[in-house]
């Protein structure tokens, strides 16, 4: 019998090679970005309710989140193409007529939720064709199988070498790997761990584009130089840190959609409402896996490097003990300012 953890990573699979799931048995969704079959055709569609609102759709109201799910009828059938027209906001201007649509009453609103969720996982535009005619046979998925593949408890350590660094010679790789994800993540350990001091930790979520290609749109490569040094220094004077590097791209709506949110931001959207126009949440990062991490490295009490309290509270949430929030901000550039602005008045986060 397939596991629920199975079957959604099955899910997730599927959604990603442009195959149809089926949830609940309630309905079967095509995913509109990678989905394929020219003969494919649907009436309906599955869209969030941050798209719902650029529609003008009656029931925009209804829509408690901006990845709420919301069903949709057209007049004509969608094919695959109007579909994705209709799902990436970054194909309004090139796309202005679109509609009438209505909305109509989600059958399960929890099999929806979940067909959300499941899109944002695989990376792609959570919009989907409903019961279309024409597609192949569907994956089945429980809404309630994303529990499983979700938990933290799946992860264990695969790997461990030393590691010397540009920071510092005296440091241990460790990677993590669960049965359910194609993500490894790893922690990085400067210096000698020890029960004497308390280690300066730092959760840095991936950014390719920060960390490898030194983009100036954020602030994440000059971070993790930041978070290397200190903790290089904290080593240097008898203690110890540990860099959690998460595969978690895009705050966890993966580098493509990323990407899109950047295009948006081009347009003049800030990061908080160019991920609201994707139907994508500004914050989908999983801290439980972090603390996993740490529980597996056998680290106690911790000082946090970061300017979130939100991640402060996440990680205490998840049973971390927090006993410091260690201040962790970098100074502006022309290209980041605004992002940083947008962290600071829509996001929380703290100047010291």
């Amino acid at each position: 019998m397939t596991s629920p953890g199975r079957r959604a990573a099955l899910a997730i699979d599927a959604l990603r090679h442009g195959w149809p799931i089926r949830v609940d048995d309630a309905f079967t969704l095509l995913p509109a970005e990678t989905g394929f079959g020219a003969a494919a055709r649907s009436t309906r569609m599955l869209i969030s309710g941050a798209r719902a609102v650029t529609l003008k759709l009656a029931n925009q109201r209804e829509a408690a989140l901006p990845e709420a799910p919301v069903l949709i009828r057209a007049a004509d059938p969608f094919d695959l193409a109007g579909a994705r027209a209709l799902a990436d906001p970054a194909l309004d201007l090139a796309n202005p007529l679109k509609g009438p649509f209505r909305a109509e009453e989600l059958p399960d609103p929890a099999a929806a939720r979940a067909a959300m969720e499941l899109a944002r996982i695989a990376g792609i535009l959570p919009a989907f064709l409903v019961d279309p005619l024409n597609a192949s046979e569907a994956q089945a998925v429980r809404a309630s199988d994303l529990t499983e593949f979700t938990d933290s408890a799946h992860l264990v350590v695969a790997s461990r070498a030393r590691l010397p660094v540009a920071a510092l010679d005296e440091a241990e790789i460790i990677a993590f790997r669960s049965v359910n994800d194609l993500r490894e993540h790893v922690a990085l350990v400067i210096g000698r761990q020890s029960g004497d001091r308390l280690p300066l930790v730092r959760l840095h979520s991936e950014c390719l584009t920060g960390d490898v290609l030194g983009s100036l749109k954020c602030d994440c490569g000059p971070q993790l130089d930041a978070a290397l040094a200190a903790m290089a220094e904290e080593a240097r004077d008898g203690g110890w840190g540990v860099l959690l590097y998460l595969r978690q791209e895009g705050r966890g709506i993966g580098l493509i959609n990323k990407l899109r949110a950047y295009q948006l931001q081009d347009q003049g959207f800030d990061t908080v409402d160019a991920n609201q126009r994707l139907g994508l949440p500004n914050e989908a990062r999983d801290f439980p896996v972090a603390a996993r991490m740490l529980h597996l490295l056998g680290v106690g009490p911790i000082r946090l490097m970061t300017n979130n309290p939100a991640k402060v509270a996440a990680l205490e949430g998840a049973g971390v003990a927090v006993a410091e929030r260690v201040p962790h901000h970098l100074p502006a550039n022309p290209h980041n300012a605004r992002y940083l602005d947008t962290k600071r008045d829509r996001s929380g986060h703290l100047l010291d």
